[in-house]
């Protein structure tokens, strides 16, 4: 059985099994990523890319071999178009001070969505302030989902890029990027897709999207924390100042000068989380021998189990409702607050977040400061599912 192979699952907290629904911060992960990582330590700890040793060169293949399986899962036409970064968040800051940066001034508008997670926010935020421009916002509805009525508009002369997130954090929304994609492309305008949450529970293909950037957060999707790829388009990446400057981004340095290492080095300065890449490959390797539409198709099992069931608690307001949506319930329950919902959960073993999910503006649209948020992967179950119903309402009936 599939789920036998996450150790982390197996464990109990007060004194009950673990139901482990808090996997939009971060899955668990199975025992063939654990030994990956451990396999490396063991028995081929040593620096990569630049030694002759045996040692070195080993592990340099089981890195490069991890660049070569994340390509594979998001079919990327090259390895070499794949940088490894600390996740989503340093992929989108790295897109935003390298190719967004050298070609943006004041009064140019950079678009994002209202479905956002800081990660996808913040850094734009950031390069307005020092650069002058603006950044523009697609708003949506009561649904959780994007209003495109006017998006003809929002991408105009003045926008010179566009950042949307595919699957939301805080509501599961599926967001129509091959749509998005292709308005901004009609007008000349790049993108780039914030891949986090929906690499776990999406086929993505980067070439069918035809995304310029796409980023992906390892622990999101079984791998190590620290961990993820940035997809680039080859003409891009090219083209792209370094990130970071120092060892291995370099072809020749003197005092007088330095010529920087082809794509992907040149973004990938100084020894880089060795064990977290391999482990990061393994993940991918994992889901792919699983098989993409195995995993889509259990998610789906489950999100239409999950509405029914938390449909049976009197008072439960499910927030973002999409047409199309991942395994993620953001809730409330009238009278109680939600870190209380999470904290008594707690107790009958039941993990959720509660909060605001970084995205802080979502739940102020909603007037709301927080909500909890069970979000599933392909390893929980029908059963776990009922044990949050079943705490839910003991929960509820406490603040009776």
């Amino acid at each position: 059985m599939l789920r036998a192979q996450f150790p982390g699952l197996n464990v109990q907290v007060h004194g009950k099994p673990l139901v482990y629904l808090d996997n939009a911060a971060t899955a668990q992960r199975p025992q063939v990523v654990l030994d990956a990582m451990n396999d490396y330590y063991l028995h081929h700890n040593a620096n990569i890319h630049r030694g002759v040793h045996s040692l070195s060169e080993s592990a340099t293949d089981l890195y490069e071999q991890a660049r070569v399986s994340m390509a594979q899962l998001i079919n990327a036409p090259s390895e070499k178009d794949l940088i490894f970064v600390r996740g989503c968040t340093e992929g989108v800051n790295l897109v935003a001070q390298t190719f967004v940066r050298s070609r943006i001034k004041a009064g140019d508008e950079i678009l994002i969505s209202h479905l956002e997670h800081h990660s996808n926010i913040v850094p734009w935020q950031i390069l307005c302030e020092q650069t002058g421009a603006v950044l523009k916002v697609i708003p949506m509805n009561q649904q959780g989902e994007l209003v495109l009525d006017d998006l003809d508009q929002l991408i105009n002369p003045k926008t010179k890029f566009m950042s949307v997130v595919h699957v939301s954090n805080s509501l599961g929304t599926v967001n129509p990027i091959k749509q998005l994609v292709q308005a901004a492309h009609d007008k000349g305008v790049p993108v780039l897709v914030d891949g986090a949450q929906a690499t776990p529970h999406l086929k993505v293909d980067v070439q069918d999207l035809d995304c310029d950037f796409y980023t992906v957060s390892g622990h999101k999707m079984y791998g190590p924390t620290g961990t993820g790829v940035v997809y680039g388009k080859t003409e891009h990446l090219e083209a792209m100042p370094p990130y970071h400057g120092g060892g291995e981004m370099i072809s020749k340095v003197t005092f007088e000068s330095t010529v920087y290492n082809a794509v992907p080095a040149k973004f990938e300065a100084g020894t880089p989380n060795i064990a977290g890449g391999i482990g990061l490959g393994a993940a991918a390797e994992f889901m792919l021998s699983i098989g993409l539409e195995k995993i889509i198709a259990r998610d789906q099992q489950l999100r239409v189990y999950a509405e029914q069931a938390l449909a049976q608690v009197d008072g439960l307001r499910i927030i973002g409702n999409a047409a199309d949506k991942a395994p993620v319930f953001s809730f409330v329950i009238d009278g109680v607050h939600a870190h209380d919902i999470g904290t008594i959960i707690d107790h009958y073993g039941v993990a959720v977040r509660t909060g605001h999910h970084c995205t802080m503006p979502v739940f102020q649209f909603y007037g709301l400061a927080g909500t909890c948020r069970a979000s599933l992967a392909f390893y929980n179950t029908e059963q776990e599912v009922d044990v949050l119903v079943e705490s839910l309402l003991k929960a509820k009936a406490m603040f009776a």
